[in-house]
């Protein structure tokens, strides 16, 4: 069972919701769209991000038996008031459904993270309708996964067997940032890393229950490579970073991270760092940035036996599936 938990949908009938800003979608041929922020083109999309059977051929060509389809985060719209990102939420959602009628396609829900009871509701009435789990951005605004708010959801999403992914989103800009895709290529992975931290030195895995099932996408930011760093502080400025309970360490086994680093190197530390059961495959399918084959670093790193192969490519997901 190959099992791909970061993959990503729009929907073709998006409507265009008549709010200045808003995410809209051009529809420019059958096989070819744009994602619209307002009047400004945020990324060229095709037609394997809403056609299933495009994306089931894709799936056979890599033998990737199940996909884990989530939404594009740019429509998460986190900075909106509730009432609006909830209209989003449920017409994105409902959408996912038809999109993922395949039982290959596990649909995963976005919800309004910046209001926690109405995150909450439409997360149960998503789990009641079809969908496996929920996927929500790193963070709403200026409040990490650390707020209230955010952790009375992870709360409920723990006490009704919810898995969630978390993708980085909504990344800081500036002259720095908006050369070479810098947003994407320095800021997603920072992004990830420092709401890593905010589970940790934030408390939230002290008051989760260590039932939470939840993945970083990214392969965790660059949470991985600094984790001695951040040990460090941890003893030597306790006045400041040793907040949580027990030394950062200590907490890697509370959660996972997909397989999306591109380099054997890498992936070696993560699994390293994190143990073979804590990272499981993920692509970003469909978009350019993604791993292409699927898979193609987790099947060929060497230094993998094949237990742990095998765990990477689907094990570990059926498991944070709940399968």
């Amino acid at each position: 069972m190959i099992v791909d938990v970061h993959t990503h949908h729009v929907p073709r009938g998006w409507p265009d919701l008549g709010w200045a800003d808003a995410p809209r979608l051009r529809v420019d041929s059958e096989r070819e769209a744009v994602i619209l922020l307002g009047d400004r083109e945020f990324r060229r999309i095709r037609d394997d991000c809403w056609n299933p059977a495009r994306r089931l051929e894709a799936m056979d060509a890599d033998e990737v038996d199940v996909q884990v389809v989530s939404p594009t985060p740019v429509f998460f719209s986190y900075e909106r008031p509730a009432a609006q990102a909830v209209r989003v939420a449920k017409i994105f959602n409902d959408l996912a459904l038809e999109i993922c009628a395949d039982e290959r396609l596990v649909p995963f829900c976005q919800v309004p993270l910046q209001d926690p009871d109405l995150a909450c509701a439409e997360l149960d009435r998503c789990l009641a309708a079809g969908h496996a789990g929920v996927e929500i951005g790193n963070h709403v605004g200026d409040r990490d996964l650390d707020d209230a708010g955010v952790v009375q959801f992870l709360q409920h999403c723990a006490a009704v067997g919810a898995p969630v992914f978390v993708h980085p989103w909504d990344m800081p800009g500036g002259p720095r940032l908006e050369r070479w895709m810098a947003q994407w290529l320095v800021g997603m992975p920072a992004e990830t890393h420092l709401s890593v931290l905010a589970m940790i030195l934030g408390g939230v895995f002290d008051r989760v229950p260590e039932s939470l099932r939840i993945c970083f996408a990214h392969g965790g930011g660059s949470f991985a490579f600094w984790l001695g760093r951040f040990e460090n502080a941890w003893h030597r400025r306790g006045d400041l970073v040793g907040v949580s309970e027990l030394p950062p360490s200590r907490y890697v086994e509370r959660f996972s991270v997909d397989s999306v680093v591109f380099d054997e190197r890498a992936l070696r530390l993560l699994v390293d760092t994190m143990g073979e059961d804590r990272v499981m495959l993920g692509s970003d399918f469909p978009y350019p940035l993604g791993e292409s084959p699927v898979g193609s670093l987790v099947r060929g790193a060497g230094f993998l036996s094949g237990t742990a192969r095998a765990k990477l490519l689907g094990g570990n997901a059926v498991r944070f599936l709940g399968r």
